[in-house]
């Protein structure tokens, strides 16, 4: 049980994600598992620039037969939006204004939710439109690997979100749910800045 003190504009610290030592221990144990999933998708990267254009014959299609970078694009500006509107939700649970927080990061969903619209309308595209298939070539697999895995964190993302925002709902702001609104914002800024490293690496390289 939480005991959850009664706070206002004027007596909200400064820094309400770090004030308690539960807080703090929230923030190393999120870094050790940031460490972790860096390391994951590093490896995703290296094994799809070890896989790029590997396909069975000339005849096979390659990235610049395939990738959309317009799509691309618009996926990109989506995700990047949105991760500008969950800097603003936690610019107000900083200053605990819990509903325009709970506002913000309604909008960070649904621009998350169309981000995954895109990219499930990328694929469908990709295969039943181009036949490339996750079995098609080892650099269809690296490609559906690699760009599905960050698609899985997008919609872990989300769940983490929404799942805080309904169970808070009733709550308002508090030193102990504080660390896990600002956790779930930094987890989605590197759900973001993983997709600008798959923009550039599949899709703009991809177009050379």
């Amino acid at each position: 049980m939480h005991v959850e003190e009664q706070f206002t504009p004027k007596t909200w610290p400064e820094s309400p994600e770090r004030a308690t030592l539960e807080g703090k221990n929230k923030f190393l144990g999120f870094w050790f598992f940031l460490g972790g999933e860096t390391v994951l998708f590093a490896s995703l990267f290296a094994t799809y620039l070890a896989l790029k254009d590997k396909v069975p014959n000339k005849d096979s299609l390659i990235s610049t037969d395939i990738f959309d970078l317009k799509l691309a694009f618009i996926m990109t500006m989506i995700l990047l939006t949105s991760s500008i509107t969950s800097v603003y939700a936690i610019y107000h649970m900083k200053n605990f204004h819990f509903k325009k927080m709970q506002a913000w990061l309604f909008i960070t969903v649904v621009l998350g939710l169309a981000f995954l619209a895109c990219e499930i309308y990328e694929f469908w595209h990709y295969t039943h439109g181009l036949d490339f298939g996750y079995t098609t070539s080892a650099f269809s697999s690296a490609f559906y690997t690699l760009v599905g895995f960050h698609g899985g964190h997008v919609v872990f993302g989300l769940g983490w979100i929404i799942a805080l925002m309904v169970r808070n709902a009733n709550r308002g702001l508090s030193l102990y749910n504080a660390p896990k609104f600002y956790l779930a914002s930094l987890y989605w800024h590197f759900i973001d800045v993983v997709w600008v490293f798959i923009f550039t690496v599949v899709y703009l390289m991809g177009m050379v």
